[in-house]
């Protein structure tokens, strides 16, 4: 084994030594029931590496997908949203958002095999978003209706302040249905009739929100349900994200004590 070898081995070796150790101090600790996930990094993941497509870091990033979802399944969370393009994305050069559109309909399609456990729901601004991406998102919706594993949200041309007009937007075109009048809505309108029609409606907010990269924003994401949520930053890009950074952050979580404003 040359000198390299060697000390990657060692490494390896470390690594899997200290992520029994967390595993072990986990056990009985509190558990996120919905996780976020801002998998952030995968261009700079390319550059740090030496490659000139972008899109390699896309491609890479997006085959961690499944891994992180495993790590969701055995640590007993149930709903999972994975941020993979917001509205901002969109204005990208035609020649950049193509092959990430593409990247994102393999995502779909590979999360919604047959093998796959997973629930999926696609959430997001989709009347933006190209019509065979569309198909493909709801297309995997559809054949894992059902499924008993966690829900995944899949968050594909989502913004956080569009989520919440288009929330209100609804909310009110649901009433005007009813023939509610506007002064009738102000005096019974509450957080919850809003809440009612965002994306995630009917599943919990988020507990904890994981951010690769090494920034520290959430860039519009889930800005009403992460309200009373714990954040976890990591430096880690995201393809090189592992079970052990998981942990990290799941150890974070469960040291925090969350008052809820209280």
């Amino acid at each position: 084994m040359c000198r390299v070898g060697a000390r990657q081995w060692v490494r390896d070796v470390l690594t899997q030594l200290y992520e029994r150790r967390l595993a072990r101090q986990l056990v009985g600790a509190d558990v996120p029931r919905h996780v976020g996930a801002i998998i952030d990094g995968n261009r700079r993941w390319a550059r740090a590496t030496g490659l000139l497509d972008p899109n390699a870091g896309h491609r890479r990033g997006a085959d961690r997908i499944a891994s992180f979802l495993g790590w969701c399944d055995e640590a007993g969370v149930e709903v999972v949203t994975l941020f993979l393009l917001s509205t901002d994305n969109l204005t990208r050069p035609e020649p950049e958002l193509t092959p990430l559109m593409r990247i994102i309909e393999g995502v779909a399609e590979d999360l919604s095999a047959p093998d796959r456990r997973w629930q999926l729901r696609p959430v997001g601004a989709l009347e933006l978003l190209p019509a065979e991406t569309v198909a493909v998102l709801k297309e995997a919706e559809e054949v894992t209706r059902g499924r008993p594993g966690a829900h995944v949200n899949l968050a594909v041309g989502y913004g956080g302040r569009r989520e919440i007009a288009d929330a209100v937007r609804s909310l009110l075109a649901e009433h005007a249905s009813r023939g509610t009048t506007l002064d009738e809505l102000v005096g019974v309108l509450d957080v919850e009739h809003i809440a009612e029609h965002l994306y995630t409606r009917g599943q919990p907010d988020p507990d904890l929100v994981i951010r690769t990269s090494g920034e520290q924003r959430m860039s519009g994401f889930l800005l009403w349900q992460t309200a009373h949520s714990e954040f976890y930053f990591t430096d880690v890009y995201w393809p090189d994200f592992r079970r052990v950074d998981f942990l990290r952050a799941l150890r974070a979580y469960a040291a925090r004590h969350r008052r809820f404003g209280g």
